[in-house]
């Protein structure tokens, strides 16, 4: 855990935004999870793509779809997830937080709306087994064990197709929990989105905008997601 801080606190704070926008489109009302992209709540959501690892490199094989839609309270998205190899927790426990989700197969949402504040922000992870685990991200004041301890009272569904080796991993996720979002068109909230596949050696890092460096928590990096009603 000193090692995980330490390298929040070393990453330099300078405003900047990755290139990437995904909007996110307005529904009525709050689905069921299915985990499902051609269900009628997620087939008409335009995906963004990850299939870089955070430098920038091509990661073959893994090319990585997220949509995202939002109701009045809530934010949704879905990643489609293909894999080579799995690296799955032995004991999966989906009654709490597990904690150090990120050394098994992972998808991570980092999302935050304080323009002012960007290295305050939210963590949001889903297994391909529905373990999950939510922090609060605080690079000038880090919170114990990483703010693991923060609820923001998520829910998560995954589904795994072992055969055809994809995952599917849903999040619905409280606005109220991001801190500064606002549930409104035309907001905005700064974003990225990240995976951890396979055992290492081996193992496939994937972010959907480059930090350009060898991890995640780099804001200044991060794209935007705008809350759009059509």
């Amino acid at each position: 855990m000193k090692i995980y801080l330490s390298l929040l606190l070393a990453l330099p704070l300078v405003w900047a935004d990755g290139k990437g926008v995904i909007e996110s489109t307005h529904a009525k009302k709050d689905p069921k999870l299915t985990a499902d992209p051609s269900s009628g709540f997620w087939k008409s959501a335009a995906p963004v793509v990850a299939e870089n690892g955070p430098k920038g490199d091509a990661v073959p094989g893994h090319r990585t779809e997220i949509r995202s839609r939002w109701t009045d309270k809530n934010v949704y998205f879905l990643f489609s997830c293909p894999f080579e190899e799995l690296n799955l927790k032995s004991d999966p426990d989906l009654t709490k937080d597990t904690w150090r989700l990120w050394e098994w197969d992972v998808a991570e949402i980092f999302v935050g709306a304080e323009m002012d504040k960007i290295w305050h922000y939210r963590e949001y992870q889903v297994s391909p087994q529905s373990e999950w685990v939510d922090l609060d991200i605080d690079r000038k004041a880090p919170l114990p064990q990483g703010g693991v301890h923060w609820n923001s009272g998520y829910k998560v569904k995954a589904r795994l197709d072992r055969e055809k080796k994809i995952w599917f991993g849903e999040f619905q996720i409280p606005i109220a929990s991001i801190n500064g979002a606002e549930a409104r068109p035309g907001a905005e909230m700064r974003i990225n989105f990240y995976r951890m596949q396979g055992k290492r050696p081996n193992q496939k890092m994937l972010a959907w905008q480059p930090t350009g460096a060898p991890n995640y928590h780099v804001p200044e990096a991060f794209g935007r997601l705008k809350l759009v009603k059509k």
